[in-house]
């Protein structure tokens, strides 16, 4: 099967990109609250699920996966650019991290009691969301939960020679609205929706949504 240009892309500029990147949000989560507040809820609820394994999709270098590792859940992150798994393995050699694309992933039916898409919707056409929500629904397991973080808005943005490096990427921005719609469709259940101002003095400037979904546990459940 012939690649999606998009994910051909979205490897090659996060391949240029990996250390600069890793260097530039080290310490983005500490210094975050409110992803500190969203990523200890989303853990709470995996455990009271049952405490399974976990998929940090789009990790890039680690930093959210390492995090999830230290509250307690069982995680492993993946990612599209070999660069970037190579330097989460560097920075954290506990936790497991492979290469791979959260649009098909090699695991059976209901493998997962969590899924983390952590700013990684953000390079995915419009078109092609209902089969990634798709793909979330068969990975979890009946009352799994999938954790979502996306900038907000309506304009996409297109970055050209990040960090000085001679490549370009657009990053959709999402509506939370049409988001929970999508994951309705795929049949996930929204639990919790949180949508935050920019943080100015962080380098922001759109509002942050984050979105927890479930799987319900049973047919016609919630």
């Amino acid at each position: 099967m012939t690649e999606p240009d998009f994910l051909r892309t979205t490897r090659a500029f996060y391949d240029a990109i990996a250390e600069d990147y890793a260097d530039h949000f080290r310490e983005e989560v500490g210094a975050r609250p409110m992803d500190r507040a969203v990523l200890a809820e989303f853990a709470g609820l995996v455990r009271a699920a049952g405490a399974g394994p976990v998929a940090d999709l789009g990790c890039g270098p680690g930093r959210v996966t390492a995090h999830l590792d230290a509250l307690g859940l069982s995680v492993f992150g993946v990612d599209l650019s070999p660069r970037m798994v190579a330097l989460a393995r560097r920075t954290h050699p506990g936790v497991r991290f492979e290469e791979g694309s959260m649009t098909a992933l090699d695991l059976p039916d209901g493998a997962l009691v969590g899924v983390v898409a952590w700013y990684s919707i953000i390079h995915t056409p419009q078109e092609r969301l209902p089969d990634v929500f798709a793909e979330f629904h068969r990975l979890l397991a009946p009352g799994g939960h999938l954790l979502l973080a996306f900038q907000v808005g309506d304009e996409p943005l297109h970055l050209t020679e990040p960090f000085g490096h001679p490549v370009s990427l657009g990053f959709r921005r999402r509506q939370p609205d049409r988001i929970a719609e999508l994951a309705g469709r795929a049949g996930l259940a929204v639990r919790a929706r949180v949508v935050r101002e920019p943080e100015e003095a962080m380098g922001e400037s759109t509002p942050q949504a984050y979105l927890i979904v479930r799987k319900p546990a049973a047919a016609g459940g919630s």
